[in-house]
């Protein structure tokens, strides 16, 4: 199988510089690391792929073959590649203390594992139609990201840091009591083996700052009032350099007068008159598509319903709607005109139902 491009593996120029090469490669080392890609094999491929063009890259000899011959270039010269990730540890350990502090999150060289930023929550406000349909809303939040100028070191730009003194760069450190030996992380260094000498004077040796953000989100139909989407590596970018948390949003429905959500059914209160039950009718009723017409049966009664198939709630999943069902509300009038009462007790005189005679007709009612 043909081998891919150095720099597009990278995602970079062929004039970029050190700097340029070594970030480019750290963010992918993140990206596919096997912490935080267990058992994906294919991460592991792309882990593997990226060290072997940095190592190529970053190596000004071998990088100077390979600007002149390619792949073919290198053969034979030592370049062996990556079995796995082990090996891939084994061979760029200084690499990953530099990035990481240790072994690249994996538990050798200082001990440190990768330190991942924090997840964040955040709210959305949708109204009633935007989680029905679905929609793209900006979100405003705040995060810790690197700090640019030291490029996540914690050191001034232009020095780096030094040897821990009291753990000699070993990030652990042993103590006895009595009998026993313990090992446990160097408090001076926390662990890193080094320490900075000269803080940077933007990050003041935390290596991030914190940033005011906005992005679009990407709100699928069928959301409902407290659902949370989680949007990968959008929360606090880690410590040193470390890969970013996790972006959880928590989505919050502005209820509709109109419609009640029952699951995936919509159900939506009319109001008709005791003419339009009794004779039937037929009225434009509002849905969440807009209005459309539905047929008033003769005879109707207080409570019955009229179903719209598939004009409900989307599924999440996308395979289906719901129903939007229409409740009707009979209405009875409390006043009527001398004309519209003339003609009810008429009508009454026609019933079979019994009619209470101290309270009329309309003492079936109230």
């Amino acid at each position: 199988m043909s081998q891919r491009d150095y720099y597009e593996v990278l995602a970079i120029d062929k004039s970029a510089s050190e700097q340029e090469i070594k970030k480019a490669y750290r963010k992918l080392a993140v990206k596919f690391h096997p912490d935080r890609n267990p058992g994906d094999k294919k991460a592991e491929s792309s882990f593997k792929e990226c060290a072997e063009a940095y190592e190529v890259l970053s190596d000004k000899k071998k990088k100077v073959v390979y600007d002149q011959y390619g792949h073919s270039g290198l053969s034979g010269g030592g370049h062996q590649g990556f079995q796995n990730a082990d090996d891939v540890f084994q061979n760029f350990g200084s690499i990953f203390d530099d990035f990481f502090g240790g072994r690249g999150g994996m538990g050798g060289g200082s001990g440190r594992r990768v330190r991942y930023g924090a997840d964040l929550k955040a709210r959305l406000k949708l109204t009633f139609k935007e989680a029905v349909f679905g929609c793209e809303k900006d979100l405003a939040f705040t995060k810790s990201i690197h700090c640019k100028p030291c490029d996540a070191s914690g050191c001034e730009p232009g020095t780096s840091k030094t040897t821990c003194g009291t753990c000699g760069g070993h990030g652990q450190v042993r103590t006895t009591q009595g009998f026993f030996s313990v090992s446990q992380a160097c408090p001076a260094c926390r662990g890193a083996g080094q320490v900075v000498s000269s803080p940077c004077k933007t990050c003041n040796g935390e290596t991030r700052v914190s940033e005011k953000k906005t992005m679009s989100v990407t709100v699928p139909p069928g959301v409902y009032d407290g659902i949370q989407l989680k949007l990968g590596s959008e929360g606090d970018e880690g410590p040193d350099g470390g890969p970013s948390g996790d972006l959880f949003v928590q989505m919050q429905v502005e209820e509709d007068s109109r419609y009640e959500r029952e699951g995936q059914d919509i159900i939506h209160q009319v109001s008709i008159g005791v003419a339009q039950a009794s004779l039937g009718s037929e009225i434009n009723v509002e849905t969440l598509d807009g209005e459309e017409p539905v047929a008033i049966q003769a005879g109707t009664q207080h409570g019955h319903h009229h179903k719209i198939s598939g004009k409900g709630m989307p599924s999440l999943r996308g395979d289906r709607r719901g129903d939007f069902i229409v409740l009707w509300n009979v209405v009875v009038p409390r006043k009527l005109s001398a004309k519209q009462r003339e003609l009810m007790e008429e009508f009454a005189k026609t019933e079979n139902v019994p009619v209470n005679a101290e309270k009329g007709f309309f003492g079936k009612f109230f």
